[in-house]
């Protein structure tokens, strides 16, 4: 089994490894480009030198999103302004199955994919989220109604997130034909799949369960407010 303790800082080592090209850096402390997704991350042991990076990557005053908020506690005059109960649920046992009816989403689809977003709020989706990893849809009489994909890339591992469906099209299956599919390509090339949830989520974490998936962790997701100062120096794309 892949090393299941980079899940514990998972943007981190996302952001570090895998989809080091879609972030911004600054010291030890990196974070998504804008239009990819709007994640931050911090090393295991951040001190005053790390936050004070993480400051100059931001807009002084904005909300900023950290996936990984477990035992944060930002110095002042940073401010926790969202904490929010979540379930990390890995599918190291989860068979996958390819679905060929399935379409290969693509940029062009992107407007698409927003819209369905818009109207079901699985989580987070920007236009350029799309080439983080895989995108599939289904679709029918040309609509895209249906849709999922990978997001966080940490060594041996994918996340598979944005899992929606349109709310005429629910009680259908699509949602768990969509994931069965995204596990088969993970597993295809040796990583393990893996997802978030809201621990309230209850209709999401027994549909994931039932598929397989087993709880690890219940980590909180973490939105701090930049403190206002004196303008920055720009941060470096990776």
């Amino acid at each position: 089994m892949n090393d299941v303790r980079v899940l514990d800082n998972v943007a981190y080592a996302s952001l570090t490894g895998a989809h080091a090209g879609l972030a911004e850096r600054r010291g030890r402390v990196v974070r998504y480009l804008a239009e990819v997704a709007p994640f931050a991350a911090l090393p295991d042991d951040p001190g005053p030198a790390d936050w004070a990076d993480l400051a100059a990557l931001a807009t002084p005053g904005a909300v900023l999103p950290l996936a990984d908020g477990d035992g944060l506690r930002p110095p002042p005059p940073w401010e926790v302004v969202m904490r929010i109960g979540a379930v990390q649920l890995v599918g190291d046992a989860v068979v996958g199955r390819p679905d060929d009816s399935l379409v290969r989403l693509a940029a062009a689809d992107v407007p698409e994919m927003l819209d369905l977003v818009g109207r079901t709020r699985p989580g987070p989706f920007l236009p350029r989220t799309i080439e983080l990893g895989t995108y599939l849809g289904v679709r029918r009489d040309g609509a895209l109604i249906a849709m999922a994909g990978e997001r966080l890339r940490p060594p041996g591992w994918t996340e598979i997130s944005a899992v929606c469906t349109d709310p005429a099209w629910r009680g259908h299956g699509l949602a768990s034909r969509l994931v069965l599919a995204l596990v088969a390509g993970i597993t295809a090339r040796g990583e393990t799949p893996f997802l978030h949830a809201s621990a309230d989520n209850v209709n999401a974490i027994r549909l994931y369960e039932s598929l397989g998936f087993r709880l690890r962790r219940t980590p909180s997701f973490v939105a701090v407010r930049v403190p206002a100062g004196e303008p920055v120096e720009p941060a470096v794309a990776g």
